[in-house]
């Protein structure tokens, strides 16, 4: 494909930024399922945060365009193509992960109604409704946000220069390719899609993964490539599980445990390699340190903030405390992922425990140092649940400036999982 003629020519009636209801993360069809079949009459605030409050959003992306491109997405509804490839795929080596309720809802559903407001030089975007409807909207709101602003970027540049440019980007990523087929044992899967450049880029890097990487690349986050591209939808669950389940807990005995009553939800409804725990919403290391038993038993654990080397060597410890081989388990790494990372992550660990990497933003939005003024470096947006039945919700991370919520929670939920001094970390993406 020719990214730049298309990016030239770009009409978004004919080429919109969102396709599809399953160009989506796999793990918020997970997600959505469990929440469908567990809490389904939750009613949830998201609402999107820029952390990167150098980037006027509102001054850079004209506000009808967004609401045509937010419009859009309420209009779509699985094809049957779609719907088939969901019922009867099989993910994870089990076929009808969906099962048909699930599934008969997802058909007839459409996304709720979305609230749009621009403050000063940002948007506030935010939607409320039941959780199941609502938590769809994330990856589609941070996709439109993202892609408007390349195409901001993009839109007075000539078509040789954008050949040119993506010419350089291609290189660029093709060199990354060239580094990471020489680690051993490598396990890498694309978790780009909601701070991607575009979804055509993001299509072509998981073309380009597959023909440079063969087996080492197991797979895509996004659905709609996973299945247009027939390779694996990868993809568990997320903070935004805790986070609710958290904000609905009855007292601070609740509230501890709530972290736990979400992994017993997701174990009751999956198996396998959906297995994998993500400690860090209140504390990694209180979580394990408190965690039951059985949790031990579980494939793996997903590093996603604070130190990951510090992070997977604490996962390691545990298992080992519990009796468990830890050369059987799987350290999943996704913060902010780049080549010298992974190289680095993969050699320290290499043989002491399995290691896979989720290769995000620097996968599918590297345009660094290719236009001048920085104007296309990624940046630092999402889009969070911000109350659960009109209670806030709180995430603490094991990077302080990950934290949310309004401060008298937060530091009730430091209280009550005994949360110390943390070293704060700068959040790339």
């Amino acid at each position: 494909m020719d990214i730049a003629s298309r990016v030239y020519n770009h009409n978004w009636k004919i080429d919109p930024i969102i396709r599809s209801l399953i160009d989506t993360d796999f793990y918020k069809l997970l997600m959505c399922q469990s929440v469908y079949r567990n809490m389904a009459d939750t009613r949830v605030e998201f609402s999107l945060i820029n952390r990167t409050t150098t980037i006027p959003l509102a001054d850079l992306i004209d506000e009808a365009e967004l609401r045509e491109q937010l419009d859009h997405v309420r209009t779509l509804s699985l094809s049957p193509g779609e719907s088939t490839w969901l019922r009867g795929n099989m993910f994870y080596g089990k076929r009808q992960m969906f099962q048909s309720d699930f599934m008969e809802w997802f058909e007839q559903m459409r996304l709720p109604a979305y609230y749009l407001e621009r403050r000063g030089g940002q948007y506030e975007l935010s939607f409320e409704g039941t959780w199941p409807e609502v938590m769809l909207w994330e990856i589609p709101a941070l996709a439109i946000i993202m892609e408007l602003r390349s195409r901001a970027v993009l839109r007075d540049m000539g078509k040789f220069e954008l050949q040119v440019l993506y010419a350089r980007a291609m290189t660029k990523l093709w060199e990354k390719i060239d580094r990471l087929k020489k680690i051993d044992n490598l396990a890498l899967a694309d978790f780009g899609t909601r701070r991607r450049h575009s979804f055509l880029w993001q299509d072509w890097s998981v073309q380009a993964m597959i023909e440079g990487l063969g087996d080492k690349f197991t797979g895509t986050s996004n659905c709609l490539i996973a299945m247009r591209r027939e390779v694996e939808a990868i993809g568990t669950n997320a903070h935004e599980l805790p986070m609710v389940y958290a904000a609905l807990a009855k007292s601070d005995t609740a509230l501890s445990n709530a972290p736990y009553r979400v992994l017993q939800d997701w174990q009751a409804d999956h198996d396998g390699n959906l297995l994998i725990i993500l400690p860090d919403t209140y504390g990694a290391e209180g979580f394990l340190e408190n965690a039951p038993g059985w949790l031990a038993k579980w494939t793996g654990i997903r590093v996603d903030s604070g130190d990951p080397a510090k992070g997977a060597e604490m996962a390691i410890n545990w298992w080992k405390e519990r009796g468990e081989d830890p050369t059987e388990k799987l350290v999943i790494f996704s913060d902010g992922l780049d080549v010298g990372r992974i190289e680095q992550l993969a050699a320290q660990f290499n043989g002491r425990v399995k290691t896979a990497f989720g290769w995000g933003t620097l996968m599918t939005n590297d345009f660094r140092g290719l236009v001048k003024n920085h104007a296309l470096d990624p940046f630092s947006l999402v889009c969070k649940s911000v109350s659960a039945n009109g209670i806030p919700t709180v995430k603490l991370s094991d990077n302080p400036n990950k934290a949310m919520g309004p401060k008298n929670e937060v530091d009730r939920y430091k209280r009550v999982f005994n949360i110390g001094a943390q070293k704060p970390l700068d959040v790339f993406v």
